[in-house]
């Protein structure tokens, strides 16, 4: 009966000429009807009496996570060092986030090598800043983003994730619903708008992944958009580009990596994170209408970034790199349009894609991330390829951070 009546106010409103108004009726309508639903599914998967947490790891993962053996965790807890495990049926052991960077510490004590088990930042070293960048849609940006914060995080890195898309897909992952959660703001807005911005501490929120925090968005940071032609306008003392580093500036002793997931545009948010960053992951889906709107992409970026370096910024970075997403390896034109950017680009192309994976978008519907789910919700063979893919990309990322500070991992 709803919708009978709301397509017989849509049609009325056709034929009397007020389509303009009942269709923003119709959408807002839409809008608020769809907040309800996403706001019911989230209770019942994350009831708001319960606080979310991170799944516990085997010592298999954890092992892995570590860098050592298993038998050698075992050997640790049967000695009474580090902190305990969990003990499950068949005497299987499990351990927390904490746990986890509880033994990092414990070994990083006792290693021969600096850097370890705790790959940090050393004195001397800069704050690594990594922009997630594309403006079309499906390229995989903040799937990508967010595994690679998290997966740096899990790695004993101390990381802060941005999200910059209004959108809000990567605060939605860690369990922000933002037009309920974000009332009053909270979001880099605050922090880097013209009239009285307010300092970056009070928007930081810790998560619950041990190492990483983030900064959740939400449309308000569409108002530095629609600000920003006016500041120009005004002649603004305080260029707009800088702002986000300047922002940045402020924590930049508390963490080793900043991970800011961009919106899919190239405008002043972008803009102002491009001047902010070391580094630059453009994600590609390997299709040519795709790899064609990249090619725009890169124009426009090149033009617009060539008149913010004029203006004084900053855009030297210590790595640009491509990476290929969403990729299936027995698809031909994918092959041929992977086999095409490897000769165009170079090494500038990441050397392992993330594969297009069931198991990625089914923890999706969840509001998770591969690192997240228990691996027993999938078959063996896809959650193995899933994660070897993942940790293969981020491995590599990680390996050009070390080297950004002026060594190899671990040394």
């Amino acid at each position: 009966m709803e919708q009978a009546t709301t397509d017989a106010t849509v049609t009325d409103a056709r034929q009397t000429g007020h389509t303009q108004e009942r269709i923003d009726l119709l959408v807002g309508d839409h809008a608020r009807r769809l907040s309800e639903r996403l706001q019911a599914h989230r209770a019942q998967l994350f009831p708001p009496d319960a606080k979310r947490s991170l799944r516990k790891f085997t010592s298999g993962e954890a092992a892995d996570l570590l860098g050592v053996k298993d038998a050698y965790l075992r050997k640790l807890h049967l000695d009474g060092r580090g902190p305990s495990p969990e003990i499950r049926a068949g005497g299987r052991r499990y351990y927390s986030p904490e746990d986890i960077q509880a033994l990092r510490e414990l070994l990083e004590a006792g290693a021969k090598t600096p850097g370890t088990y705790l790959p940090g930042r050393r004195d001397g070293d800069h704050l690594q800043v990594i922009t997630v960048i594309n403006f079309k849609g499906g390229s995989g940006k903040t799937t990508t983003a967010a595994h690679l914060a998290q997966k740096m995080a899990l790695d004993g890195y101390k990381v802060l994730a941005i999200d910059l898309d209004p959108q809000a897909s990567l605060s939605a992952l860690h369990g922000f619903q933002p037009e309920f959660d974000l009332l009053d703001g909270g979001t880099l807005y605050d922090a880097i708008r013209y009239d009285d911005p307010v300092p970056l501490r009070e928007v930081i929120q810790q998560t619950y992944f041990t190492n990483l925090d983030i900064i959740p968005g939400n449309l308000d940071l569409m108002e530095f958009e629609h600000e920003t032609p006016r500041a120009l306008a005004q002649r603004d003392g305080n260029l707009f580009f800088t702002r986000i580093g300047d922002a940045l500036s402020s924590v930049e002793q508390e963490y080793d990596v900043v991970v800011v997931d961009c919106p899919p545009q190239l405008g002043f948010l972008t803009m102002s994170a491009l001047s902010a960053a070391t580094a630059v992951l453009v994600t590609v889906h390997p299709q040519m209408l795709d790899v064609m709107s990249m090619c725009q992409f890169l124009l426009m970026t090149s033009n617009l970034l060539g008149v913010v370096s004029e203006a004084g910024g900053n855009m030297s970075y210590d790595w640009m790199r491509y990476l290929v997403t969403r990729y299936e390896p027995g698809d031909g034109p994918q092959n041929q349009m992977v086999s095409f950017m490897r000769s165009m680009f170079g090494d500038h192309v990441l050397n392992h894609p993330v594969l297009k994976s069931t198991a990625i978008s089914d923890a999706g519907i969840t509001k998770q991330t591969l690192y997240e789910v228990e691996k027993g919700q999938f078959t063996r063979a896809t959650y193995e390829r899933a994660i070897e893919s993942l940790n293969a990309v981020n491995g590599e990322i990680e390996a050009l951070v070390q080297a950004a500070w002026g060594r190899n991992h671990g040394t």
